[in-house]
């Protein structure tokens, strides 16, 4: 369990040119902007509790990553090694917790990786927090959720080859999740015409995301291993001094032009997580019994926060969130 914990931690890649944060999974810029982005898709009265939160919901979006350092039970509830469960598992794994521990036992769920199960389980724990009326309640769970869910559209956590390793292209997780977001989100569209849907089949919503992510694996290695070809290694990565110790990093060009080769599809997923995350949001407010928000403390927006909100949506509907610099994940830390 301890050399898998370990081999999750992906390396960081620091591009030229742009600041890149130290993080694992999506990549903390994608994680932050997916719950911004699933805040705007809500109804009015769900909205505003949110946006009111919103400097919460988005510092806390990494907050499992950070757990990791921590808890060495924290790691598995981020991925889903598919192969390890067998031929077509992806297609043939049980959608409930239950049964899938009946078929493959807990300790192997524990070890490969569970993530759409720890999903629902997360959606349960955010829907009783509602039925509570649990402000503190409501918001762990709801940035907590978010971040689960939005591990589970990630292509590279849905395969034991989860960092290129088995295929020799060590590195390409970060690449994929953090490196590559970071150089193209002025130039990603990161409006939606979606609004917070209900949904009636949670299990199956969750793994339809995790096939959806693992059908895009043979892209994202192809690709990478395409681009390869046009560099040199010297002029695929460059050599820095971190803490004293010599780090290969991809260098600029590199990753522009994986990216390049991928099309949108980062920027469809990283759209398609919001979105998720916003049906998932709302459905457990409505199994609560949507209960009213505005009775709870700190619920009720100012008359600065409603202009600001207002400010907000219209440049998200224009896709000009970044261009206006009211992306909170690209705001500098106060």
């Amino acid at each position: 369990m301890s050399i898998k914990f370990s081999g999750k931690k992906t390396l960081v890649f620091i591009v030229s040119l742009v600041l890149i944060t130290i993080c694992s999974s999506w990549g903390f810029l994608a994680h932050k902007t997916a719950h911004q982005l699933a805040i705007y898709q809500q109804p009015k009265p769900l909205r505003s509790f949110l946006y009111k939160n919103i400097d919460y919901l988005e510092y806390n979006s990494v907050r499992p990553d950070v757990r990791r350092n921590e808890d060495s039970t924290e790691a598995t509830k981020h991925f889903i090694d598919i192969e390890m469960y067998g031929h077509d598992a992806i297609n043939n794994m049980p959608l409930n917790w239950n049964d899938a521990i009946k078929k493959y036992s807990k300790d192997t769920l524990l070890t490969y990786g569970y993530v759409p199960y720890y999903v629902i389980h997360m959606q349960q724990l955010l829907t009783n927090a509602f039925k509570q009326h649990n402000t503190d309640s409501i918001l762990f769970y709801a940035a907590d959720l978010g971040h689960y869910i939005e591990d589970a559209t990630v292509p590279l956590h849905t395969t034991i080859n989860y960092d290129g390793q088995l295929s020799n292209q060590k590195g390409i997780h970060a690449l994929w999740e953090s490196v590559v977001p970071e150089i193209e989100i002025s130039n990603y569209n990161l409006y939606s015409t979606h609004k917070a849907t209900y949904i009636s089949n949670k299990e199956a919503a969750i793994w339809a995301a995790v096939k959806k992510a693992n059908a895009m694996l043979p892209l994202v290695f192809s690709k990478e291993k395409e681009v390869t070809k046009q560099f040199t290694d010297s002029t695929k990565y460059r050599i820095q001094i971190r803490n004293g110790k010599e780090v290969k990093y991809y260098t600029t060009a590199f990753a522009k032009a994986y990216s390049n080769a991928l099309g949108t599809s980062i920027n469809d997923e990283l759209i398609y997580a919001a979105n998720l995350l916003s049906d998932f949001w709302y459905t457990a407010w409505v199994d609560a019994g949507k209960p009213n928000l505005n009775k709870l403390p700190n619920a009720t927006l100012t008359k600065a926060q409603k202009l600001t909100l207002k400010k907000e949506l219209a440049a998200y509907q224009q896709n000009h969130l970044v261009q206006d610099s009211l992306l909170y994940a690209l705001k500098k830390t106060k």
